[in-house]
């Protein structure tokens, strides 16, 4: 809390022993005590300093105590600061309203005759300072703590986005990964069975990977994963379709509203636009390039398919497109898989 020592008070009175009889009777509460000879010096000190609470005469020239009374509670930052007249004019009725009137909230008659009622009063509204200083502290205490939280709770919502954001989409890539897939996948296979439509899916395999690590780098590795998940997600036009890093070398495309034929010229596409990247592979199998073998499914879904069984269907058009001699597209169709 506030030490009385750090309180200010101001005494305003045109005379000189006036204003030393207050600063004597006042001495014993430590305050730290400041005097004005004048109204317009008075006013002066208090839009210069915060005071707990002003004594003044209320006969003085120029301008008297009423009028100072008046123009403190006229501005936002004197108006609430108590004002005590003491002063030494007539106790008549009258004038003790006209102090009230002007902003008093006491009214002292002089010559002081017991100190201790004046020390008394004037700790009163010391201790009313004090209260309010404290008040004012834990409210600024409280709105910097506030506002700390809010910072932090901004701090914690980047970080959750920033992990969400590493919970949904492949590191290495910068594509969806294997969960965000699994989410997009049910939602799409839902719709597609709520509203009857098509649904296709292509698994994307790259050709002879484990050789093109082994004999490139694991550097070089990842360079080429990302650009191949980079030219598969640009290959695809609409804003449903669907891209993601199912594990390894493997990537899974989903085709909402599409047919086989359509799944196939999406497949087709994504297929050329990598062979036409030449990116070098000397110990491939398929070709002295980069290739990718795909495996199509297309099917108009019930409440009884699943997301495995879908990719199974599409890993076995895969592992067919492979068996062909790879860099091949492969549909499957209830029956036998039908290479492209």
């Amino acid at each position: 809390m506030i030490e009385n020592k750090n309180i200010n008070i101001l005494i305003v009175d045109d005379r000189k022993e006036n204003l030393l009889v207050m600063e004597s009777v006042l001495e014993p509460l430590n305050l730290n005590i400041i005097t004005a000879n004048s109204g317009n010096e008075g006013l002066g000190h208090l839009f210069d300093k915060q005071f707990a609470v002003v004594l003044i005469d209320v006969q003085m020239p120029e301008m008297d105590g009423f009028e100072m009374a008046e123009i403190m509670r006229s501005s936002e930052r004197t108006r609430h600061i108590p004002i005590i007249f003491v002063t030494a004019i007539s106790k008549e009725q009258e004038y003790v309203f006209k102090g009230y009137d002007s902003g008093a909230v006491d009214y002292l008659f002089k010559p002081i005759r017991e100190p201790k009622v004046i020390m008394s009063k004037v700790k009163i509204f010391i201790d009313i300072y004090k209260q309010k200083q404290m008040i004012l502290e834990q409210a600024t205490r409280l709105e910097n703590k506030i506002k700390e939280l809010e910072e932090t709770k901004h701090e914690l919502e980047k970080a959750n986005a920033i992990l969400e954001q590493l919970s949904y989409y492949d590191k290495l890539t910068g594509i969806a990964n294997r969960h965000s897939l699994e989410n997009h996948f049910n939602m799409m296979l839902k719709k597609a069975v709520r509203n009857g439509e098509e649904l296709s899916a292509l698994m994307v395999d790259i050709d002879c990977f484990k050789e093109f690590n082994d004999n490139y780098g694991h550097v070089e590795g990842d360079i080429c994963l990302r650009k191949i998940a980079n030219e598969i997600k640009h290959t695809l036009k609409r804003p449903l379709d669907f891209v993601a890093r199912y594990g390894g070398e493997e990537f899974i495309v989903l085709l909402p509203e599409t047919n086989l034929k359509g799944a196939l010229n999406v497949a087709e596409d994504i297929k050329e636009r990598i062979v036409d990247m030449k990116i070098a592979h000397k110990y491939s199998k398929a070709a002295e390039i980069v290739t990718v073998s795909i495996g199509a499914v297309a099917l108009a879904p019930s409440k009884g398919d699943s997301i495995d069984g879908i990719v199974n269907v599409a890993d076995k058009a895969l592992y067919e497109a492979k068996s062909k001699g790879r860099n091949r597209v492969v549909a499957f169709t209830p029956g036998v898989p039908q290479g492209c």
